[in-house]
């Protein structure tokens, strides 16, 4: 058996401390074949190896950004949403026209983690994107929304104002931003 077959069946088994083992040795590799693979171990049932495959890729230096931004495009949710988590912080701008898409996919943790990276990226010119996001059903896309939208800088609009401190999570995300927009009050 090669090594890279041997690499294959180890991702594919059901020993945890194997594939986290071989995980660990992927991170430079520019394989298409193994890069996919590690890609799907974002969905794997075990988070340890869910956490080593995000590692891997994060870390890897090689121009991988095609393949996650293909997997963006996974009908499986883990994928898809740590994916757009990968590219956000490998600081991948090519992904925001994908991410920004995500922000209507029918997972709410893909929406709230397409938010996250819009954020994180501080797309500017996804105000609009985001924005649309304030009203979303799932408190949790909202709050992303929410931060995303102060992270690149936004301003809450009268109306939306009134929207959003209808709840107390948003209410206390809003109140904390304005504190830290204002300054520490003297020191």
């Amino acid at each position: 058996m090669n090594r890279f077959e041997e690499i294959f069946q180890i991702l594919s088994s059901d020993s945890k401390d194997d594939k986290i083992k071989v995980l660990e040795s992927l991170s430079q590799t520019n394989n298409p074949e193994i890069i996919r693979k590690i890609i799907s171990k974002l969905d794997d049932p075990e988070i340890a190896v869910r956490g080593e495959a995000f590692s891997s890729l994060l870390l890897n230096e090689n121009k991988i950004s095609e393949f996650l931004i293909q997997s963006l495009r996974s009908v499986n949710k883990n994928i898809k949403a740590f994916s757009a988590l990968v590219l956000a912080n490998r600081v991948d701008r090519d992904a925001i026209p994908t991410l920004e898409l995500l922000t209507k996919d029918p997972s709410g943790m893909v929406r709230s983690f397409a938010l996250g990276g819009l954020g994180y990226l501080c797309s500017s010119k996804s105000s609009t994107v985001i924005r649309n996001c304030f009203e979303d059903e799932v408190l949790q896309v909202r709050k992303s929304a929410l931060e995303a939208f102060f992270k690149i800088g936004g301003q809450i609009l009268p109306n939306e104002f009134e929207r959003l401190t209808n709840d107390d999570e948003l209410k206390f995300l809003i109140k904390n931003y304005k504190k830290k927009c204002n300054g520490p009050g003297g020191i």
